[in-house]
């Protein structure tokens, strides 16, 4: 089933909202935990995508292949010869039509400007900057944060919408931070989480282990938004959210196997997992070892 216009990446084209490209996405961020953002993957041929106008902000992340691209906006016009790794960063508001003479395979996302006004708001901006038009743009950070997103979404979410949460929201700081036209003044909060609060967080994962955990409820606990609760709790423990949660969890699988009551899959749900594949995976990632050979040892 082809992913309706909701799932896409929508464009303003002759007056009317349709997918920027066309053709069905090799991969789209249906039920994803984002909110606001949009991602797509595609293997896109040589083409030329019409004239139309981003109502949002748009990157193109190119994975695979070396073409030739061409491209007309506000009156220029240039030609590119992008490679594997290479970026578009188009910000709201851009009319452009390009043309890709080639075979690539690119991530597509698109961030609304409410997801960009509300780190803005969080950084303790007044307004969200405008962000700068780039065509052939060379971002390491850009690039292994769109990657982790496009794997996540190509995996179905193995590590909770927590995790999904707070790569959106690192997307969102990294777009302020790095490519605002002009500098902006980001504010950084000090001192960590009031031992109070962090406590309420932690009896919030612990009693919560089970299901799949929001960054914006572990926010809510300590009484935070979730882009200062993020980084003023890898201030005060030394380790972000996400890997608080899955070290929580290895250490509740490992008393339930030690138990020996219940199944892999049974241990998977009790511990959050989607599934018995991603929990032996990330056991895996984390303990040195499959659940089988962890109990074999122990």
């Amino acid at each position: 089933m082809a992913a309706s216009a909701t799932e896409r990446v929508i464009v303003v084209r002759n007056s009317r909202e349709e997918p920027l490209l066309a053709g069905r996405p090799r991969l789209t961020s249906s039920d994803s935990p984002w909110k606001g953002i949009v991602l797509e993957r595609h293997t896109v041929g040589s083409v030329e995508v019409p004239e139309h106008d981003h109502g949002s902000l748009c990157m193109h992340l190119q994975l695979r292949g070396d073409v030739e691209m061409e491209w007309w906006c506000e009156g220029r016009n240039a030609v590119e010869q992008p490679h594997a790794g290479s970026l578009i960063l188009l910000p709201e508001g851009t009319r452009d039509r390009l043309r890709w003479e080639g075979t690539s395979e690119r991530l597509i996302v698109s961030v609304t400007p409410a997801v960009m006004q509300r780190a803005a708001e969080e950084a303790c901006l007044s307004r969200s900057p405008h962000i700068a038009m780039q065509w052939h743009l060379h971002d390491e950070g850009l690039r292994a944060l769109l990657t982790e997103m496009g794997r996540e979404a190509e995996a179905g979410w193995p590590a909770g919408s927590l995790y999904g949460e707070l790569l959106g929201m690192s997307l969102a700081q990294t777009l302020l931070r790095r490519h605002a036209a002009s500098p902006v003044p980001l504010k950084d909060m000090r001192g960590g989480i009031p031992l109070a609060r962090l406590r309420r967080v932690l009896e919030f994962i612990e009693t919560h282990l089970h299901t799949d955990v929001r960054l914006e409820q572990l926010a809510a606990e300590a009484e935070l938004s979730p882009f200062h609760f993020a980084r003023l709790f890898r201030e005060t423990t030394g380790i972000t959210p996400h890997q608080y949660l899955l070290e929580r969890r290895m250490e509740r699988a490992k008393a339930l196997l030690q138990l020996g009551k219940l199944t892999i899959a049974e241990i998977a749900r009790e511990t959050g997992f989607t599934s018995a594949t991603n929990f032996i995976r990330a056991f895996r990632q984390r303990v040195g070892a499959t659940p089988g050979e962890w109990m074999r040892r122990h």
